[in-house]
């Protein structure tokens, strides 16, 4: 009998994305089953930081990924692009990645979990929870014209926050050539 996880939801600051990383990486999933969602519009800055974690993760050579600037993972397109995935019945495992809003006390942290996540929810979006794991960036706060908030999100710390997801994404995932490792998966 598999053994059962126990649910993890919490706030973390930018440091221990690497932890929270870690515990993904311990619970069995290598690199090559990841799948990573990064839900967000580039139409938007406050709500760019999905398909800019997205995009930093192709630079980088992860193949993988859906959500960049160029083809964005949005509302409009999310449940379309997801269920015509041939991933979605693969056994991959998929982390979610998305903007919200918050307190004010909790800009620039991270709601992490093992679960799904559900995107657009700090908006009033009804979409449907995605991922297996998820990292929601709290990238301002949660008051008044959410639209509004989001578009009046500072770049600088969009930037900021979405280089902090990659780097710790590549620390504890990395590929295989930048681990050091041969194409057939022997060290180089």
């Amino acid at each position: 009998m598999k053994e059962a996880f126990p649910i993890i939801r919490k706030r973390i600051k930018g440091p221990e994305l690497g932890e929270f990383m870690l515990s993904i990486r311990r619970s069995g999933v290598r690199t090559e089953d990841l799948v990573f969602l990064c839900i967000g519009t580039d139409r938007s800055t406050g709500d760019s930081l999905g398909p800019l974690v997205g995009t930093m993760l192709e630079e980088a050579g992860y193949t993988q990924v859906l959500g960049t600037l160029e083809f964005p993972l949005d509302a409009s397109n999310m449940i379309h692009r997801l269920t015509s995935l041939p991933l979605m019945k693969s056994g991959k495992s998929f982390i979610a990645i998305d903007a919200c809003l918050g307190q004010s006390s909790s800009i620039t942290s991270y709601q992490v979990s093992n679960q799904p996540m559900e995107p657009g929810k700090s908006v009033g979006r009804m979409l449907p929870p995605v991922g297996n794991y998820s990292i929601a960036a709290i990238v301002n706060h949660n008051e008044g014209n959410q639209y509004a908030i989001l578009q009046g999100t500072s770049l600088y710390r969009i930037m900021t926050m979405a280089k902090e997801i990659t780097t710790s994404i590549m620390d504890v995932f990395p590929l295989e050539s930048a681990a050091g490792l041969t194409p057939e998966g022997e060290l180089g």
